[in-house]
């Protein structure tokens, strides 16, 4: 994840989730299961939705952007989900500058999902087709739910899904404050012109 922030304006760029990659432990109330998005499905989501949504920790009450406002972007290319946003927000940049970003995840639901298990006979999921609802940024108060140590645990209440926190490294750049430029005034030279010179030329020439 790579972070600038200049001012209050905070561009974040970096992958949100690595295709065909086996997740870390998950919990559901069958108990722990591994998990593959397969290459093609984040592809196939952004094609049906136009509006995904970019929060802040899940939380449908801080939406940060949208692919719809044109101030987020995703695409799926050969690593995985990869997504650029413009984010205007005090708090975003406090937050960029004080190093509290730990990672990216997303919320989804499923469409086309394969159960089976992998070479180590542990329950996977390889979920081929998906529909995605929102990508968020997470804090430092989500770290216990997604550590590599522990287990992160689904959503009872509802059936969306939230994928494990993704995070290739955090590189953060303070990029200074933009001036406007202004244009100098183009000086303007006034030359002292005798036309009666040129009078007196263009006369003898029709004499």
């Amino acid at each position: 994840m790579e972070i600038r922030v200049r001012g209050d304006c905070v561009e974040i760029e970096g992958y949100v989730n690595a295709v065909e990659r086996k997740s870390k432990p998950l919990m559901s109330r069958m108990g722990q299961f591994l998990e593959k998005i397969c290459k093609g499905a984040f592809r196939s989501a952004l094609s049906r939705n136009d509006d995904v949504k970019l929060l802040l920790n899940h939380d449908p009450s801080r939406v940060l952007a949208s692919t719809r406002d044109k101030n987020l972007e995703l695409n799926e290319d050969n690593i995985g989900l990869h997504a650029r946003a413009v984010i205007e927000d005090a708090e975003i940049a406090r937050k960029a500058r004080n190093g509290d970003f730990v990672g990216w995840s997303f919320g989804f639901y499923d469409r086309d999902v394969e159960q089976k298990r992998d070479e180590d006979g542990f329950p996977l999921r390889n979920v081929r087709d998906l529909d995605l609802e929102e990508v968020s940024i997470l804090d430092k108060t989500k770290t216990p739910a997604y550590d590599g140590t522990l287990v992160a645990v689904r959503s009872e209440e509802s059936s969306i899904f939230y994928g494990e926190s993704f995070a290739d490294g955090i590189q953060l750049r303070e990029l200074p404050e933009e001036t406007e430029d202004v244009p100098k005034q183009q000086e303007t030279v006034e030359e002292n012109i005798n036309y009666d010179e040129w009078d007196s030329l263009i006369q003898d020439m029709k004499n």
